[in-house]
């Protein structure tokens, strides 16, 4: 896809999405507190949306800020949050991020990429979407969605998300990079599905190769 192109494409992207369901992480993120966000985004790592919002909802129920959730017992986070996929390992995750920000950032989540990596359970993904949504910095978050798609497209030929963030820095325009992840999350989900696509109401369908999209709707 040449400069053109990306440009239409992310042109109708807008359109199209707003008329989708916003992810979760998207409305916690109009509260602009960093730490809702974090906890967001690790809660919805491999659990679908819906699922997320119940957990996060529960949790913020009980506690909602550092602090507080580093007193909680690992088990009253593992209530809360399950059925969220991994809830134990996130439930541990989540108490020893909520203490570590607490005891070593003074109750703040740290304004830092190679911080917010140092934290368990937190990787590029998270870590970039929280210093978008967070904090306003420039960012690629590169979940799934955004992954697969770019990669059907055609536009990058890589083979994790990681690999596609990199690839992505060197050639999606900078006026994209905030945003790529708020329109292909809810295209993602709602369109562009891993199996079985519906092509026929993608109105992208002209820039795509469709790599590796062997049946659609």
């Amino acid at each position: 896809m040449t400069n053109k192109e990306i440009d239409r494409a992310f042109s109708i992207l807008s359109s199209e999405v707003s008329e989708l369901q916003e992810p979760i992480v998207g409305r916690v993120a109009r509260g602009h507190d960093p730490f809702k966000i974090l906890i967001s985004t690790m809660l919805s790592l491999r659990t679908k949306d819906s699922t997320t919002e119940a957990a996060f909802e529960r949790l913020s129920a009980i506690a909602s800020t550092p602090g507080r959730i580093s007193r909680l017992p690992v088990g009253t986070i593992e209530n809360a949050i399950y059925p969220v996929g991994f809830y134990k390992t996130k439930a541990r995750n989540i108490k020893v991020v909520s203490t570590v920000i607490q005891k070593k950032f003074q109750g703040e989540v740290p304004r830092s990429f190679d911080e917010l990596l140092k934290l368990p359970g937190v990787g590029r993904k998270t870590a970039n979407l929280v210093m978008i949504l967070g904090f306003d910095e420039m960012g690629i978050c590169v979940d799934t969605h955004v992954h697969r798609i770019t990669n059907r497209w055609g536009y990058v030929s890589t083979r994790t998300p990681d690999e596609t963030e990199m690839r992505l820095r060197e050639i999606l325009p900078k006026k994209y990079w905030k945003v790529i992840n708020n329109y292909l999350v809810p295209y993602g989900q709602n369109i562009c599905l891993p199996v079985s696509p519906f092509c026929s109401r993608c109105k992208l369908i002209h820039f795509c190769d469709r790599i590796g999209v062997k049946s659609s709707r």
